[in-house]
């Protein structure tokens, strides 16, 4: 495309020569000479000066640090998350149900599905228009998936799972397994198990990262509000309910009967205890055990900081002593 084309699709100001092609978008370091490269912070100034790039997406406070054809955005990476739709190589499928695809006689298929070879449609499912379903998927019995939704290979959805309008499920996700429910017998010495008999709804525009699991509920629905952002390796728990536009890291666990509020951010690792309330607007940086409710918007984080190891081995015969420690201080402020 030429540059001038990308400044008038997304309204961006154009600062030199609109005829520039550009064949693809790249980092400041790696780009060559027909890509376009973004400034996210003034603090790389460096690179740009030695970046290779056909043109530069920048702040207009910086367009002074080059001599490059420039796109001016307040915002560079927004511009960026905008811009690469245009150089997205992900293969789209076309309108087609492959020979293969096994679908049952209920189902309600809607207009431009794409269904992949080996994908399984069980009884009584409703297909939106223009969902594609990708090679070896399982929709259960009585599953929904609202229109524009795109399901990436070997998706499970167990039956009854309501998935909404423009959705991306990555590859391998598991949505309405049984949520891990047992209740101990003392008379028999036997765990029983406790049927999970509610489901999963999903918002719209929702993505969910590969690999993630989210369980159904016992006693209420599981349930994932609109544009919440979901990573690789999630592990959702039975019942648990997260509000629209939260945005969750890999490798996190959220244990049952958890209620997580709107516009939360939480990092990659974080541990969640069940049957907790954390309220709207909270950010939980990664690695965090959350033990308890959290019931004021903020930033909060647990565990310990990085250090050698050495003085991490200092420090645990330390914590072994900070009870005596303690009640010797207590001793001494009560003199």
């Amino acid at each position: 495309m030429k540059l001038g084309e990308i400044a008038s699709q997304f309204q961006l100001e154009l600062s030199g020569d609109a005829e520039v092609n550009i064949t693809g978008i790249a980092s400041l370091s790696g780009a060559d000479a027909n890509q376009l490269a973004f400034l996210f912070n003034s603090n790389y100034r460096d690179q740009l000066q030695d970046s290779s790039a056909a043109a530069v997406v920048l702040r207009p406070g910086d367009a002074e640090l080059t001599d490059k054809p420039s796109l001016l955005s307040d915002n560079p990476r927004m511009a960026w998350a905008r811009i690469a739709t245009l150089f997205d190589s992900a293969p789209m499928s076309m309108p087609f149900i492959d020979d293969t695809a096994w679908i049952a006689d209920t189902a309600k298929i809607g207009e431009g599905v794409a269904i992949g070879p080996n994908a399984v449609i069980q009884t009584g499912a409703v297909i939106g228009d223009g969902v594609q379903i990708g090679a070896g998927c399982h929709v259960g019995a009585g599953s929904t998936i609202g229109a524009g939704s795109r399901l990436n290979a070997n998706v499970v959805l167990y039956h009854s799972v309501h998935l909404g309008e423009r959705c991306t499920i990555h590859a391998g996700c598991v949505i309405g397994a049984d949520g891990f429910g047992f209740e101990f017998d003392g008379a028999t010495g036997d765990y029983v198990k406790i049927p999970q008999v509610y489901s999963v709804q999903i918002g719209n525009d929702v993505e969910i990262g590969a690999g993630t699991t989210i369980d159904r509920g016992a006693l209420n629905d599981t349930s994932i509000g609109d544009q919440c952002k979901l990573d690789n390796q999630i592990q959702v728990g039975h019942g648990t309910r997260i509000g629209h536009h939260t945005v969750i890291s890999g490798c996190t666990a959220i244990a049952g009967s958890t209620t997580i509020g709107s516009y939360c951010l939480i990092g990659g690792g974080v541990g969640i205890v069940d049957n907790i309330e954390i309220t709207d607007q909270v950010e939980i940086t990664a690695m965090t055990l959350v033990s308890q409710s959290i019931l004021e918007k903020g930033r909060y984080s647990s565990g310990t900081g990085l250090m050698q190891g050495f003085e991490w081995k200092r420090s645990v015969v330390g914590f072994k002593k900070l009870d005596d420690i303690l009640k010797r201080l207590r001793r001494l402020e009560g003199k």
